[in-house]
């Protein structure tokens, strides 16, 4: 698998597919830097009058609802309408899911649309299957990946989406196989918004392959992998944040390949 995940980053590098993010503003300038130094071209647009155009040129939109609105909402939903009605794939990243009434019923008019690709903290997802609103911190999570599994499950089922889990094991699953990842460092939870990198890194790999869950696992592999070589040379948080975009622009093969940790059922 070490192989093919490998030949998705060299694809993603070479075809620089165009990701339409309708992000929170927190990272916006993270997501877009790593988004160009794996070999994407990012877009930061939610103005309602141009989503309709925006996706039709795109490879595939990510939504992220961490600072959430009543205006960027409703360019949600026509995101998201619009990439459904379209067959563009789409990435929903379900911020802060459980934590307020507001953001639940955006995330409700938002499911069923689709997404080919939900991403998030256990604490999210759980929250996002309606199975425990109460374990919801904020955007941290304060369940382990392997706790949301039966969740995840149950999400992938009701609206067939390939579900991440993101944490000390990054779990990936739909309704025929998981698939278990354990790279990255912890160091990685100083710095606001990676979880929010990862969920654009895998909106550029759906957008280009055919095999969406592979394309999942490949973007996971790639920030966690970028996540333990940049920890290695960084004082802080702040120098890993640098480090890290470095290295999702520089990263090798042998480096890739060598550091791979992954399980597959």
């Amino acid at each position: 698998m070490e192989k093919i995940l490998w030949e998705l980053v060299q694809l993603v590098r070479q075809q620089s597919p165009l990701v339409h993010n309708i992000t929170n503003y927190v990272v916006m300038n993270n997501t877009a830097n790593a988004l160009l130094a794996a070999g994407a071209s990012p877009i930061m647009a939610h103005a309602k009058s141009e989503i309709k155009e925006m996706i039709a040129i795109s490879h595939s939109v990510v939504i992220n609802i961490g600072t959430l609105d009543e205006y960027w909402s409703e360019s949600m939903i026509m995101a998201a309408e619009t990439a459904h009605s379209t067959g563009k794939p789409w990435v929903l990243d379900p911020v802060g899911a459980g934590a307020t009434s507001f953001r639940d019923e955006v995330l409700n008019r938002l499911l069923p649309y689709q997404p080919t690709v939900i991403r998030g903290n256990a604490s999210e997802i759980i929250a996002l299957a309606k199975a425990n609103i109460t374990v919801t911190k904020g955007v941290d999570s304060t369940a382990k990946s392997n706790e949301a599994i039966d969740a995840a499950r149950s999400l992938a089922g009701q609206y067939g989406a390939i579900i991440c889990i993101s944490g000390e094991t990054d779990i990936i699953l739909d309704h025929q196989q998981e698939i278990f990842i354990k790279n990255g460092h912890p160091l990685m939870t100083k710095v606001t918004g990676l979880g929010c990198s990862a969920t654009a890194l895998i909106g550029a790999f759906i957008g280009i392959a055919e095999n969406k869950v592979l394309a999942v696992a490949a973007a996971m592999a790639i920030i966690g992998i970028a996540g333990e070589l940049a920890a290695e040379e960084s004082n802080g948080p702040g120098s890993l944040q640098v480090n890290l975009t470095d290295k999702l622009y520089s990263i090798t093969e042998q480096e890739f390949s060598s550091r791979l940790k992954i399980e597959r059922l």
